[in-house]
């Protein structure tokens, strides 16, 4: 059974699926570029739970957690089916790692999971096991990854869904990326390219605009997350990098293998 790499995707705002944003291009091209996953384990910013919540029904409604779009954007439906075996798979991982964890029969699916994965796996015929991220800290989002690593070897593909830069406050509709947003993305890129790992945890390592491009966490954490998810010591690379409303990141990472194709 393959052993796929781990992804960083920035889903961005809802309605990039009704849209022509590059994006969605580097994403059909990240999936294409991969073997075919048995199933996909994602953590997306939309869902922060204590103890770690982990989906166990058979079926996903799809979730649409947000306002003020087009109505066209709301009857969109992914019919995304769970899978009781990864679920299984995902809290007995869990368990070995002392990490406390929730069933949640009823929930489905956030818009920080079913929109990339219904660009990417539009068929909506491969099982999927949404995770929550964990409420306590960055160390405590590694560790969950950490805790779901060896689940990549045997044909599981894990997913953080974010942002690399997400403040909507500074949104800028007129398409102009403010120099801040390039800073931040550089030091980013640097942070992975150079394998610094320890400086995406340790707040005295995060620059002086850390805050304003994450104004919180929960859009910065999944990147942590698929890191650790991959080992700290695997290759990793930027394969997409672009920007929606001016100042919200769109970066996209390949932690592992690094051999998917560059977009």
């Amino acid at each position: 059974m393959s052993t796929m790499s781990t992804l960083f995707i920035s889903h961005g705002a809802p309605d990039i699926i009704l849209s022509d944003h590059p994006a969605l291009d580097a994403m059909r091209n990240i999936s294409a570029g991969m073997n075919r996953p048995r199933g996909i384990v994602i953590v997306s910013a939309h869902w922060t739970d204590n103890p770690v919540g982990i989906t166990s029904g058979r079926s996903l409604p799809t979730i649409h957690d947000f306002g003020g779009f087009p109505d066209e954007l709301y009857a969109v439906q992914y019919p995304a089916n769970g899978s009781e075996a990864l679920s299984d798979e995902v809290a007995q991982r869990l368990a070995q790692y002392d990490l406390e964890y929730k069933l949640h029969e009823e929930r489905g699916l956030d818009h920080g999971a079913w929109i990339p994965l219904s660009i990417m796996y539009p068929e909506a015929d491969i099982p999927v096991v949404q995770v929550s991220l964990p409420a306590a800290s960055l160390k405590a989002v590694a560790q969950l990854g950490a805790a779901l690593a060896p689940l990549r070897h045997t044909g599981v593909l894990i997913i953080g869904s974010g942002g690399s830069v997400h403040n909507l406050r500074a949104l800028n509709v007129s398409g102009e990326t403010e120099s801040w947003v390039l800073e931040f993305e550089q030091w980013l890129l640097d942070a992975i390219e150079g394998r610094y790992f320890d400086r995406l945890i340790t707040h005295a390592s995060f620059p002086d605009i850390f805050h304003q491009a994450h104004p919180t966490i929960e859009h910065y954490a999944p990147l942590v997350f698929a890191w650790a998810a991959a080992g700290l010591e695997q290759p990793a690379r930027r394969v997409h990098h672009s920007f929606s409303y001016g100042n919200l990141g769109m970066a996209m990472f390949e932690f592992g293998q690094a051999e998917i194709f560059k977009g």
